[in-house]
C-alpha cells in the first residue's frame, strides 16, 4: 500500500526520513536530499529506499508468516511447514508426508507431491511378530480375557504377572483343591533348566525344539542353552494368543546363535516340521521338548503318534525331554482329579493326566537317560533328595 512503512510483499520497513516524513509523501523542499542535495544535483525528494530490520517482538516466523501471506502458493506451504517445524504449527498436511518426503521437501527447496495413499497404521507387537515369523492367516490373534488360559494361569502359580482376574481365580480356587500344583508348577520349570543344562553342556546339543512354550518367564530354554553354548539354535511352538503376544520376549538370543518362534498347534507335527526347519538343521541332533504338553492332547493314542512323528524327523542322537500330570497316589496325584475336573469346567485347554505306564508308552524305542521316568522334581537334583510332585519327567535318545 502506498504510504506505508512496510513493504507488502517482504514486510521490510521503509527507512525513516531524518526529518520524521513519512517515506513516498515527502513535500517538495524536505527530506535528506532536499537539504543536502541528490548526486545529480536536483532537489526532488525520491521515496527513501526498502531498509531490512529486524522485527520487534521476537519472532522471525512473524517476519516469514507475513512472506507467505503476501506471496502465496507453494511457497506459502513450504514457508508454513518450516515454520511449523520449530512452532509446532506447520502444514497438518505435510506433518502426515512419509520422511522421504519431507527429506525432499527440504533439500529441494520444492513442495512435494503429497502421497495419494494413506499412511499405514501402526502395527501391533503381536502382529509384527506373527509376519515376520509365523505367517497364520490376516486377523490379530484373539485373546479372551473372560475365560481362565492355561499360559495365564501356570505364569500366576509361578509368581509372574501376566495374568487376568479371572485366571487367577481359577488359579487361586485349583490350588485351594489341589495346594501342591504351584510346588508342580515350580518344579517342572527347575527340571526345564536341569535338562537343558544336561543336552547343551554334557551331550553337546546345539539345536532345540520347543513345543509348548508358555509365557516367558526367567531362565528360558534359549537363555540357558546359549549361556553354555551362545550358537545354540531354538525354535519355541506355541498356538496361544497371549504366548504369541509376548513372543517378543523370546526373540533375544546371541548374535552366534538364533532363535524363533512358530505359531502352530501340537496337533500339527507336520507344520511344526516345515516352519522349525527354517530355523534347524534337521541333519544334526535336535533336543525336542514337549513340558507340560502332551496332557493337553486327550486321547493317549493320538500323543503317542504326535510323538512319534515328531521322532521320526529328526536325527539319531536326537533327544526326547517330557513332562506330564499323574493320577498315581505314590507321587500324590490322588487330589489332581477333582481339581482338573474343575478346571475342564471352568478354563481352556481341557486337561487330562496320565498314569506312569502310560507316560512311558511315549518314550517307545528311545534310550532313557539316568535317571529314567522319575517325579521331574526328582530328576537330577542340584542337591539332596527333593519331595515328590505329581508330575513325572524324563529325557530320553534316540538310539
Amino acid at each position: 500500500m502506498r504510504g506505508s512503512r512496510y513493504c507488502s510483499r517482504c514486510g521490510a520497513r521503509r527507512a525513516r526520513p531524518v526529518d520524521g516524513a513519512v517515506p513516498g509523501r515527502e513535500r517538495p523542499g524536505t527530506g535528506l536530499r532536499a537539504k543536502h542535495g541528490a548526486p545529480d544535483g536536483s532537489k526532488r525528494a525520491p521515496k527513501a529506499p526498502f531498509v531490512r530490520v529486524r522485527p520487534r517482538g521476537g519472532a522471525r516466523a512473524r517476519l516469514r508468516r507475513g512472506r507467505a501471506r503476501a506471496c502465496g502458493g507453494a511457497r506459502a506451504r513450504l514457508l508454513r511447514h518450516r515454520i511449523g517445524r520449530f512452532s509446532g504449527q506447520g502444514d497438518h498436511r505435510a506433518a502426515q508426508w512419509p520422511a522421504e518426503y519431507r527429506a525432499g521437501h527440504r533439500s529441494t527447496g520444492k513442495a512435494p507431491t503429497a502421497p495419494t495413499d494413506r499412511p499405514r497404521p501402526r502395527q501391533t507387537r503381536s502382529a509384527l511378530v506373527r509376519d515376520s515369523h509365523a505367517p497364520t492367516s490376516d486377523a490379530p490373534p484373539e485373546i479372551d480375557t473372560g475365560v481362565a488360559h492355561n499360559a495365564r494361569v501356570w505364569n500366576h502359580w509361578l509368581g509372574g504377572k501376566d495374568a487376568y482376574d479371572v485366571d487367577r481365580q481359577v488359579g487361586d480356587q485349583v490350588a485351594g483343591m489341589f495346594p501342591v500344583i504351584r510346588d508342580v508348577a515350580r518344579a517342572d520349570r527347575a527340571f526345564l533348566g536341569r535338562a537343558v543344562c544336561h543336552l547343551a553342556g554334557e551331550r553337546g546339543v546345539r539345536q532345540f525344539l520347543d513345543i509348548g512354550t508358555g509365557l516367558p518367564t526367567a531362565d528360558n530354554t534359549h537363555e540357558t542353552a546359549q549361556r553354555i553354548a551362545p550358537e545354540a539354535r531354538i525354535v519355541y511352538v506355541d498356538n496361544d494368543p497371549i504366548v504369541l503376544a509376548h513372543a517378543r520376549a523370546l526373540l533375544t538370543g546371541t548374535p552366534q546363535g538364533a532363535t524363533a518362534y512358530v505359531d502352530a498347534d501340537v496337533h500339527d507335527p507336520e507344520r511344526i516340521l516345515e516352519r522349525a526347519a527354517e530355523t534347524l538343521d534337521f541333519g544334526r541332533p535336535v533336543a525336542v521338548m514337549m513340558l507340560g504338553i502332551l496332557n493337553f492332547v486327550l486321547d493317549t493314542g493320538t500323543a503317542r503318534d504326535i510323538v512319534r512323528r515328531i521322532m521320526a524327523a529328526v536325527p539319531s542322537g536326537s533327544f526326547l525331554t517330557l513332562t506330564h500330570p499323574t493320577f498315581d497316589a505314590d507321587v500324590g496325584g490322588e487330589g489332581n482329579a477333582a481339581a482338573m475336573a474343575f478346571w475342564n469346567e471352568h478354563a481352556v485347554p481341557p486337561i487330562t493326566a496320565r498314569s506312569r505306564a502310560e507316560i512311558a508308552s511315549f518314550l517307545d524305542g528311545l534310550d532313557l537317560v539316568e535317571p529314567g521316568l522319575v517325579p521331574c522334581s526328582q530328576w537330577r537334583p542340584d542337591a539332596g533328595t527333593p519331595a515328590a510332585v505329581p508330575q513325572y519327567g524324563a529325557v530320553a535318545v534316540k538310539p
